[in-house]
């Protein structure tokens, strides 16, 4: 009787009930159909903002994509796209991934994620690539790799392309299609496993110049902007503006990169210096690069 009224089967009833009976099922029934409702309601709810709060959070993150410039965008978020995006410290990254497992770990990082093939140009889009300063294509299939710099080139002609090769058919590959740089993972792993054997005192001083490896000493690239503190400069003078660095290389323009200029070398806007130092100088230069005094 239980199972038939609960289940409103509307069989008769298998023995007359009494008074009792009667409003005892009308209780039972009453609190059959509220527990029932109850159930569905929360269910549906549970549903429903698990899909609400996932479609405003893709519209919070679009919006997000939406306002930035002069980002990077990161094909793939596998060992080397990880490596990548760690290593791009203060740079906003939008990260293109067709596993959406992976969201939750991408963004623990504090990069952007969105979930789709960056092999499709809306996902593309949808990154910001007419407004990105670069694109990493850091899948593991070469006609991936291939595919994706071709399409970020026809989307954004100035973007610099950094593409992962597996085959020396596929660094070629990604020559001709307009990559900017093609690293070979192996290759420069083996090439560096050659260099510590070979000359361990340079590779340790690589390391140590590496961004981010060292409190008290790095290795960095500035650009100079029209009318910064340190246009016009001669390198001699950096130190007595607070920079005590030392400029090991300066790319003006389409010229060739020169190593070690002089100290009469003078420093103009668009030059990119690289120079090595503690980091409280190559702050201070960084900041007067981009900002008078």
């Amino acid at each position: 009787m239980t199972v038939i009224t609960l289940s409103t089967v509307g069989y008769e009833e298998v023995r007359p009930l009494s008074d009792a009976g009667r409003w005892f099922s009308v209780a039972l029934i009453a609190a059959g159909l509220g527990t029932a409702l109850y159930a569905a309601s929360a269910l549906a709810q549970f549903v429903l903002e698990g899909r609400l709060r996932a479609i405003l959070g893709r519209r919070s993150m679009q919006r997000t994509i939406d306002a930035l410039r002069d980002h990077v965008i990161v094909c793939g978020f596998g060992r080397l796209g990880r490596a990548v995006c760690e290593r791009l410290v203060g740079v906003p990254v939008v990260v293109i991934e067709p596993q959406a497992s992976l969201q939750a770990d991408c963004e623990s990082r504090g990069h952007l994620f969105l979930h789709g093939s960056a092999l499709e140009d809306a996902a593309l889009r949808r990154a910001g690539i007419e407004r990105a300063r670069a694109i990493v294509a850091a899948t593991a299939s070469d006609p991936d790799n291939v595919f994706i710099a071709l399409s970020a080139r026809e989307l954004n002609p100035a973007i610099q392309i950094h593409a992962r090769a597996e085959t020396h058919a596929g660094i070629r590959r990604l020559q001709l299609s307009g990559a900017t740089q093609v690293i070979s993972p192996h290759q420069l792993g083996g090439q560096r496993i050659a260099a510590a054997i070979l000359r361990p005192g340079v590779v340790e001083f690589l390391e140590l110049s590496d961004a981010g490896s060292s409190a008290e000493f790095d290795l960095e690239e500035v650009v100079l902007r029209p009318g910064s503190a340190v246009e016009n400069a001669s390198l001699r003078d950096l130190p007595e503006r607070g920079i005590r660095v030392t400029v090991i290389a300066i790319k003006r323009g389409d010229q060739r990169i020169r190593i070690n200029p002089g100290g009469d070398d003078l420093l103009r806007a668009g030059d990119r210096v690289i120079a090595v130092g503690d980091r409280e100088s190559l702050t201070r230069l960084a900041e007067l690069a981009t900002s008078g005094e």
